[in-house]
């Protein structure tokens, strides 16, 4: 006997959807209504994306961090590490962390 094939998106788990309740605060449901407008979402299709978008910024920004602070451990060049230092201050502090810098 052999197993049945199974497709991969039968394998996957599929979580969901979770009914919420969030109040947030004035200014920032004007924004979202704006943005639901925009896109001709309902307001609640609005958070879902702004939250995905967040999300997804919140994880690329993590990203850089690592990649930055692994640039600046293997660099050994003094001037190259010196580069990769101020990298890697932008990427934990912004980048107007650095007093004089003039990189965007």
């Amino acid at each position: 006997m052999s197993m049945p094939r199974t497709n991969k998106l039968t394998r996957r788990r599929r979580t969901k959807p979770v009914r919420q309740s969030v109040t947030i605060p004035g200014p920032l449901a004007i924004e979202v209504r704006r943005v639901a407008q925009e896109r001709q979402l309902t307001m609640s299709r609005a958070l879902v994306a702004l939250a995905e978008t967040g999300v997804r910024a919140e994880a690329e920004a993590k990203e850089n961090l690592k990649a930055a602070y692994r640039r600046f451990m293997d660099e050994q060049e003094p001037a190259r590490k010196e580069e990769a230092g101020k990298n890697l201050v932008r990427a934990v502090f912004g980048k107007d962390s650095i007093a004089g810098d003039t990189v965007l």
